[in-house]
């Protein structure tokens, strides 16, 4: 754990804290305890209103008794949630783990294929959806005859439930119960489905309030899509600390930060392209008019760290996990040797990190290797791939595919095994150019891509948006590479620079470089071909 020689002692019990199992390992049991605690706190707020601890306890316990008793239920049974970012998403949730259910999250974005392949992976027979989405979902059902025994239950209908009694069923669930099958991004084919228990959700929850020193007198906001793992844990935080949730109907970079002041906001999340989109938003007089207290990321541009939090007064500190592990590392508030590190911090506690060379060796200070990571929180497996399943846990360590390097007890990202450009004899990570063609101030975002070159087998292609108002010429292209010539060796420049207005996205917020290389093979963009000296 970080060093915490100077942290005041009540810091120190409650760092102490990380090691410790969550006093209440299920989802369900946590919103009781804070519903009988305190039944008229705020716990959730939407655009469509605010909602104390006991009644969305109320709700959710009446709705998951009609789960039983009308729809059939039954421990184990998927049950599958189709909506964007309204209250009705953790209402429906929270229902379905109450009567023993999994949830299983759909992207409200997608559509037949994405939604027809997820309700047949899954084996979901029953789907909470809204006007919006039904005609989708009844197409699906309609369309594919191992499907047409899925049914619908329009959200509209399910704050009619004075008929139930109150009181959640009574059901054998435990921290070890399923609780989701969470679909990953799926940048190669379709996604995988981690399966994720109680324990994962409150453990997340758990150790994300304690390394924050986040409580009850906290307000956490949140703007990613319902669906994504971000506001389930998020959720998981706000019933740990009895705090109030903010949920955003969307990720806004113009509105963003009005919204944090609006909701008078103490914590955040963010990650992937948002730190930089809202960094190149014009500054003004109102930036540091706010509460934030501390926001967490996952990916904060190492260049940008300090400027971030000078302009917002806020520390700003990175949390690394993944969907299938949760929470591995975090940078705590006192870390300040971290801004600008481009370090993600240390392991929880309930968790161990190794940097391991091919062989499975671990590699030495300062040399890269792959990430792996065990202990808790970790999903079980994935959903009905026992085989894949098994070429990311070997012997209980999870395999991440993230290229790191150990530094006095942190860990920092160089890259992903498998987004490398291999430029004649040389590998070269993807993140490590990005990370320098971003630090121009007229770059919003970058991917960065090998491409089939005769000579050298790959060349190296970036992909690049800009921010507003700069000229998408050759000019440009050029001088951002010329920027980057200080910075990166000369076979790691771009020899082409395609200008770009935005980025097709994972569900993670990552880049999804297939759709990318796709959407530019079939409509390209303005390209350069910025020819280097020949090696």
């Amino acid at each position: 754990m970080t060093r915490v020689e100077s942290v005041h002692p009540e810091r120190e019990i409650t760092l102490a804290r990380l090691a410790m199992d969550p006093p209440i390992d299920t989802l369900v049991d946590l919103l009781a305890d804070q519903a009988a605690r305190s039944p008229e706190r705020e716990f959730l707020r939407f655009t469509a209103g605010t909602w104390t601890f006991g009644e969305i306890d109320d709700w959710t316990s009446r709705l998951a008794r009609r789960l039983v008793a009308e729809d059939g239920v039954r421990p184990g049974d998927r049950v599958a949630i189709m909506l964007p970012n309204v209250v009705e998403w953790p209402v429906a949730w929270l229902s379905i783990l109450g009567a023993g259910g999994v949830t299983v999250p759909v992207n409200s974005s997608y559509q037949r294929a994405d939604l027809e392949f997820v309700l047949r992976d899954s084996g979901a027979r029953l789907i909470f959806t809204d006007a919006e989405h039904r005609a989708l979902v009844e197409e699906v059902r309609t369309g594919a005859d191992d499907l047409a025994d899925v049914r619908i239950i329009d959200v509209s209908a399910v704050g009619e439930l004075a008929h139930l009694p109150a009181g959640r069923p009574v059901l054998d669930i435990t921290g070890e119960t399923l609780a989701n099958l969470q679909y990953t991004s799926g940048t190669t084919g379709f996604p995988k489905a981690c399966m994720l228990t109680h324990d994962y959700w409150t453990r997340l929850g758990w150790v994300c309030a304690n390394a924050t020193d986040l409580g009850p007198d906290d307000v956490a906001l949140t703007s990613q899509p319902f669906s994504y793992m971000d506001p389930q844990w998020n959720t998981a935080l706000c019933l740990t600390i009895g705090a109030p949730l903010v949920v955003l109907p969307r990720f806004s970079a113009s509105g963003f930060m009005a919204d944090v002041r609006k909701h008078r906001a103490t914590f955040c999340y963010v990650l992937g392209s948002m730190p930089t989109l809202l960094y190149k938003q014009a500054p003004t007089p109102q930036d540091r008019d706010n509460d934030l207290r501390i926001v967490l990321c996952s990916g904060v541009p190492a260049a940008l760290h300090a400027e971030l939090e000078q302009r917002w007064g806020a520390p700003w500190r990175e949390i690394f996990g993944m969907t299938e592990s949760g929470v591995d590392l975090v940078s705590l508030p006192e870390s300040t040797e971290d801004v600008g590190s481009g370090r993600l911090g240390r392991p929880v506690p309930t968790k161990q990190v190794r940097v391991i060379d091919p062989q499975g060796r671990e590699v030495g200070e300062g040399e890269s290797g792959e990430l792996v990571t065990s202990g808790k929180p970790m999903m079980l497996g994935y959903w009905n791939r026992p085989e894949d399943t098994a070429q990311v846990l070997r012997d209980g360590w999870l395999h991440t595919g993230d290229v790191a390097v150990r530094e006095e007890g942190s860990y920092r990202l160089v890259g992903r095994l498998k987004d490398m450009v291999r430029r004649g004899g040389e590998n070269i990570a993807s993140a490590e150019v990005e990370r320098v063609l971003e630090r121009d101030d007229s770059v919003v975002a970058t991917a960065v891509v090998g491409v089939p070159d005769e000579l050298f087998g790959e060349e190296v292609k970036a992909f690049v948006q800009l921010a507003p108002g700069v000229a998408e010429s050759r000019e440009t292209a050029q001088r951002i590479l010329d920027d980057a010539r200080n910075q990166l060796a000369r076979f790691k420049l771009p020899r082409y620079v395609e200008f770009v207005a935005d980025f097709p996205r994972t569900p993670s917020e990552r880049v999804s470089k297939p759709a990318l290389k796709a959407r530019a093979a079939e409509n390209p963009g303005t390209t350069y071909d910025l020819q280097p000296p020949r090696d």
